[in-house]
């Protein structure tokens, strides 16, 4: 192209655009780009209400190009339980149209879209609802500004095209009303403004499944559900529930009934790997089909199943279980309804005679499998349909009557907006309608709406565009003849308090395989009591290992998380389920040893009161006068105390048994150690008095001897005054010693008090041995330095060795140990020091002689 054609060919091509131009102006100002959407079933009306319904359950797959214009979809399979829907729709309305108290006057129409289950197609629906679908118009602006087709709209089924179709004409507040969306997510008015629907959340409905799965006391469960928003978002606040409530799930997976067969046969494969024996599927009836064909190809019987209310109670879907996999399931259905007139309106359909001529002669085929002449399907081989046949003989799925509370909904939701139509055109006799309403007042009039059907169910939505939620509890229970029998054998409902909510009767449920007993599925069995749950590393809160309470500590209830230790006076009992009192350990008169002791200390008290009336009727004998017979006396008096005193360390603790025990034992033993030491002085001071020149005695008298034994126990009560006045000693319940047992002793009080009691009668003791261990060799027949020093020499050996044998001895052993030291000692002084005495006295009297004792006997034979 030359330089000279380059401004002839854009001049060309001004023109043509202003020409375009031009012509441009001359058109619509808005027109319909895509082909048409026109409905399925349609009837004039002064004022119409849409419905969105799944006719068909799929579609075929195409590959798409896109090269070309994609094709519209072909619509498979079809749908009897949506026909049955619209149904319930017409027969609403036409109920309505015909009665002289709601909306007098004025007559509803309807225009129905079937959309073969597709998100897609069921958004072209609702536009083509609220736009209409007029190829030609006036070249004005009307086109673009006019209000919406239809007042409100009835539909969908499932609950993913709603979230759709609601995202779409909720910014023009046209109402949609469900029958049968369930999802929780559609219950947030920010996203969807104008949606309701007249069956309950699934927001109640998943929790009452849990609750529903913990009352039989299933803690490890499979989960399968539809993916979808109503598998997804159902799921979802199960498992939260379930979490909240102690149920574990073993594993939770997700499928479409078009997905590949290979998804869905791993599914199959986990179930058969699992160890729980619930499954829990909150799955679309659809998708439950499918999953059943699979089921029944790998023969999977024996779990318990436990479904939402899209399924529970299809009764196609238990037509489609022939190898009885779902026989004893158990969930949550739409309270049973009854409609008058509903059924038969249903089942006089006749396909010549309704508008939607198409859709009815294919479901009229399908029903009784013949052709029409005008079906340019037909071959001629097929029966050939007349339009009569009688519906009433057949049985199939559109002749089933058991979703009636679905149909009741579809009525109800009908209902409800012609309600909020009556309050808007301030209908009496007649109707004030003027034209086209705005969608927003019926909206707004259609949530505050309040009334009862004709059959007495109460219609109205809370603040979220729900209704009340409550539910029937079904059982799936075979008969005789193989066909399931839903037996209602509860209640739920979510307005009464928590723990009322869930009701069952007492009716005889059925389980797996015809089973009447309880399945069990837990992870791990129940920890009994006395015993507490340890998690499993690495695996959820439901498994766990059971482990013994500890000594000490018990667990009175089952699957206890901890053990409750038990207060110091109790100790756990062998179960470790509950605490039993501990025995009270103490030194009794009762017990062996006890008594031992009891008779030693009173065989020791009778052999001093012995030995003293030995001396008293003897007491005029040189051998009982050789060494202050007073002293001598007084001995034993102190002796029989020190064996007397060892019985107040018997018998149970109490405040006056522990004061006395030791401040008894410290004044009695230092009053016999002093006696000694006085004899002791006595028998070196008499051998100082022998010397020539000493007069040693008139300093020791027998004066002197009394004041110093006064003065040196004096000492001692000084301490024991002291000691009780400031810290006495006490009754004590030892609970460390012993684990199971408490010893019940005397606490110390002052364990320097104590140490001082003892201290000053070691000290006594010790200079008590020093003496007669220097008088031991004086010249004398009958040296009694020599046993004192004997009867010493055991004293300090036993307080030597009971120091260490009374840290280290439990319980009442100390006890024991401490009256064997008082014992033992006071034996060695009674031993030593009197018994050789007794023993001239009683058997050697001819060496009882003043001369004898002086070492002046007859002189030795030559």
């Amino acid at each position: 192209m030359t330089s000279t054609q380059k401004p002839e060919w854009g001049w060309a091509l001004l023109q043509l655009l202003l020409i375009a131009s031009f012509s441009q102006a001359e058109e619509l100002v808005c027109r319909q780009t895509e082909d048409p959407e026109n409905p399925q079933l349609s009837k004039d009306g002064d004022i119409v209400l849409g419905g969105i319904f799944s006719f068909h359950s799929s579609w075929k797959d195409r590959q798409e190009t896109f090269k070309h214009k994609p094709l519209p979809l072909e619509c498979t399979s079809l749908n009897f339980r949506d026909f049955q829907f619209a149904q319930a729709m017409i027969f609403a309305i036409e109920e309505i149209n015909n009665s002289t108290d709601l909306l007098p006057g004025i007559s509803l129409g309807y225009k129905m879209y079937d959309t073969c289950g597709s998100v897609a197609r069921s958004v072209r629906a609702a536009l083509a609802l609220a736009n209409g679908n007029e190829a030609v118009s006036a070249p004005t602006e009307e086109q673009c500004t006019k209000p919406a087709q239809v007042q409100a709209i009835i539909g969908e089924t499932s609950s993913s095209p709603c979230l759709a179709i609601a995202t779409v004409i909720g910014p023009f507040y046209i109402p949609l009303i469900s029958h049968f969306a369930t999802c929780a997510c559609l219950s947030d008015k920010t996203k969807y403004p104008s949606f309701l629907r007249t069956i309950p959340s699934d927001y109640y409905q998943s929790r009452a499944l849990a609750q529903l799965v913990k009352h039989f006391g299933w803690t490890w469960v499979g989960a399968i559900r539809s993916n979808n928003d109503y598998g997804n978002n159902g799921m979802a606040t199960f498992t939260e529930t379930a979490q909240q409530l102690g149920i574990c799930l073993e594993y939770s997976v997700s499928f479409f009934r078009t997905d590949p067969p290979d998804k869905i046969r791993k599914i199959i494969d986990i179930i058969k790997a699992s160890t729980s024996k619930v499954i829990v599927a909150f799955l679309s009836h659809m998708d439950m089909d499918v999953l059943i064909h699979e089921l029944s190809k790998h023969n999977l019987t024996g779990y318990q199943w436990v479904g939402s209310e899209s399924w529970i109670f299809d009764s196609q879907t238990a037509e489609t279980d022939r190898h009885h996999i779902l026989d004893g399931a158990i969930g949550l259905s739409i309270p049973k309804a009854h409609v008058s007139g509903m059924r038969e309106f249903i089942l006089k359909v006749k396909p010549l005679n309704s508008s939607g001529h198409e859709i009815f002669t294919e479901l009229w085929e399908t029903l009784f499998t013949c052709k029409f002449k005008e079906t340019e399907s037909s071959t001629g081989n097929e029966r050939e349909c007349t339009g009569h046949e009688d519906l009433t003989g057949v049985q199939n799925g559109f002749t089933d009557m058991s979703l009636m509370p679905i149909f009741n909904n579809v009525y109800k939701a009908v209902y409800a907006v012609a309600h909020a139509l009556h309050s808007i055109l301030g209908c009496n006799k007649t109707c004030q309608y003027k034209g086209q309403l705005d969608p927003l007042t019926i909206l707004q009039h259609i949530k505050t709406i309040n009334f009862k059907t004709k059959e007495g169910d109460e219609v109205y939505f809370n603040q979220n565009g729900d209704p009340a939620a409550k539910y029937e509890i079904i059982n799936w229970q075979p008969t005789e003849n193989g066909i399931v029998d839903f037996v209602t054998v509860g209640l739920y409902d979510a307005s009464l308090p928590a723990d009322k909510q869930l009701k069952l009767q007492n009716k005889s449920l059925v389980w797996a395989q015809n089973s009447k007993q309880v399945p069990v599925s837990v992870c791990s069995e129940k920890c009994p009591s006395g015993t507490r749950k340890v998690l499993q590393k690495g695996k959820p809160v439901c498994c766990y290992d059971c482990i013994r309470c500890a000594e000490g500590e018990i667990s009175k209830t089952t699957d206890s998380i901890t053990c409750a230790r038990c207060q110091p006076e109790f100790w756990s009992n062998e179960r470790r389920d509950a605490c039993v009192k501990k025995e009270a350990e103490f030194l009794s008169y009762e017990e062996i040893m006890g008594v031992l002791l009891t008779a030693t200390s009173l065989f020791g008290t009778c052999m001093t009161v012995g030995v003293a009336i030995i001396f008293f009727r003897h007491r005029k004998s040189p051998i009982v006068r050789a060494n202050n017979s007073e002293l001598s006396f007084l001995l034993l008096f102190s002796l029989t105390l020190c064996f007397l005193c060892s019985l107040t360390f018997i018998g149970r603790p109490s405040d006056w048994s522990c004061m006395l025990r030791h401040t008894a034992f410290g004044i009695t033993f230092v009053l016999c150690i002093s006696c000694v030491l006085g004899k002791t002085m006595v028998v070196l001071m008499a051998f100082r008095a022998t010397l020539p020149g000493s007069n040693v005695m008139k300093w020791f008298g027998p004066v002197q001897q009394r004041l110093s034994v006064l003065a040196f126990t004096l000492i001692q009560v000084v301490i024991c005054v002291l000691w009780l006045s400031i810290s006495p000693p006490f009754p004590f319940k030892n609970f460390k010693q012993f684990k199971d047992k408490i010893i019940l002793e005397c606490a110390l009080g002052s364990a320097l008090g104590f140490w001082a009691v003892l201290g000053y009668i070691g000290l006594l003791a010790i200079l008590c041995f020093i003496l007669a261990f220097l008088a031991r060799k004086l010249p004398d027949n009958f040296n009694e330095a020599k046993f004192i020093t004997f009867s010493m020499l055991i004293f300090c050996a036993v307080w030597i060795t009971f120091i260490p044998a009374y840290v280290s001895s439990p319980g009442k052993f100390s006890v024991a140990v401490e009256i064997f030291a008082i014992l033992a000692s006071s034996f060695g002084l009674l031993i030593c020091t009197f018994i050789p005495k007794c023993y001239i006295i009683l058997l050697k009297p001819e060496k009882n002689t003043k001369k004898n004792m002086m070492g002046k006997g007859s002189p030795k034979s030559l």
